[in-house]
């Protein structure tokens, strides 16, 4: 199987694009069209790196694929700088779901933190709007063309701010008008999710439901916290669950196992798994079993019945796509169609929806995959 130029690839035959997919990871101000990001920020004075969008794009692949999350974070300047005005976020917004649509998502939840967009003096209220209009604007278009896909936002805090119990309450007060969930996001370790509590007690308190990046820069003690002091539904990223696993013993295809505490309650109540493979290996996050995506813990947890999702993290920095990112992982583990579908049932069942909504996007996957 080879992955073409423009990102697709065929399994068993069919277009991975033409599958009907779910994006649970996927950050807004890291899914910004360089085209459009260099046209912005000639608007607005600001300096860019490279002139041309296929150069830029170059630029932040390059930049982000540093093995560090702290580094990897720094080319968020650029793409926020030119989010910082209402017309600003409602294009990249409604440019954002356009590619998911084309990429053949049908659900996506994005997740952007409004206060990192208030420099041009937007209200925290003004900018979620800004992205709500955006968004529905490309679920219009999408349904004129013949494609069907919702998207939901996930508010999100900066963990290493003092400003989640704020933003919590307007991911609440925006809830029924286009927000699903509330995260944490920013620079991991040293940041647990307990500075937070306040705001994950004002969320569970209005039965809220919150995903928690944990488990990326950070290990165990991150998604402890996630899970017990952020009630996190799901977690983000979360691929350094594997450091509560010991394989014991191991013969050819078989693999004995000894699994942590921690590990086995994530396991055993199924608590999904936002995994984003490139963006895992851009930052160091699975450093500890190696440097190749043939490395990653994925199959493993897999295997071992965890709830993994496949994400894109950041399509930018990652200079990626889910289409690409399901190959990747077809080239990296020989996984099949009903592999790949259950990575997508996974997710539509993890979606922050009612559960009558949730059964509808499992059976639009499920005669997708059967067509």
């Amino acid at each position: 199987m080879s992955i073409d130029q423009n990102g697709d690839a065929r399994v068993q035959g069919v277009s991975l694009r033409g599958l009907p997919k779910v994006s649970l990871h996927d950050h807004l101000d890291g899914g910004v069209r360089p085209a459009t990001i260099i046209e912005l920020a000639d608007a607005a004075g600001i300096p860019v790196p490279e002139s041309d969008g296929d150069a830029l794009a170059e630029w932040f692949a390059q930049k982000c694929d540093s093995g560090s999350l702290v580094e990897y974070l720094k080319t968020f300047d650029l793409t926020t700088g030119v989010m910082q005005t209402a017309d600003a976020l409602t294009r990249i917004a409604r440019e954002f779901v356009e590619d998911l649509a084309a990429d053949g998502v049908i659900y996506g939840e994005v997740r952007w933190a409004p206060e990192q967009h208030l420099e041009s003096g937007l209200s925290l209220d003004e900018a979620v709007a800004a992205v709500q209009e955006g968004i529905e604007q490309a679920e219009d278009a999408a349904e004129s063309a013949g494609r069907d896909i919702r998207v939901g936002q996930l508010i999100t805090a900066m963990r290493h701010t003092d400003r989640s119990l704020e933003i919590a309450k307007l991911a609440v007060d925006w809830r029924g008008r286009g927000a699903v969930g509330f995260d944490i996001a920013g620079p991991e370790d040293g940041f647990l999710p307990s500075r937070h509590a306040a705001a994950f007690d004002y969320l569970a308190s209005e039965f809220f439901p919150a995903t928690v990046h944990a488990g990326e820069a950070a290990g165990l003690d991150s998604i402890r916290s996630a899970l017990i002091d952020g009630r996190a539904l799901r977690l983000g990223h979360g691929v350094r669950i594997a450091e509560d696993l010991e394989i014991v013993s191991q013969e050819g295809e078989e693999v004995l196992v000894q699994f942590g505490d921690l590990a086995r309650w994530v396991r055993d109540r199924e608590i999904p798994l936002e995994l984003s493979p490139s963006s895992n290996l851009q930052t160091g996050a699975i450093e500890r079993w190696g440097d190749a995506m043939a490395d990653h813990p994925f199959d493993l947890l897999y295997q071992l019945g965890f709830t993994v999702t496949v994400n894109v993290d950041n399509r930018t920095m990652s200079r990626t796509s889910l289409t690409r990112e399901l190959a990747l992982l077809v080239e990296a583990f020989d996984y099949d169609l009903d592999d790949l579908e259950a990575f997508q049932l996974n997710a539509a069942a993890a979606a922050f929806l009612p559960v009558e909504e949730r059964e509808e996007l499992i059976e639009l996957i499920a005669e997708g995959f059967d067509r």
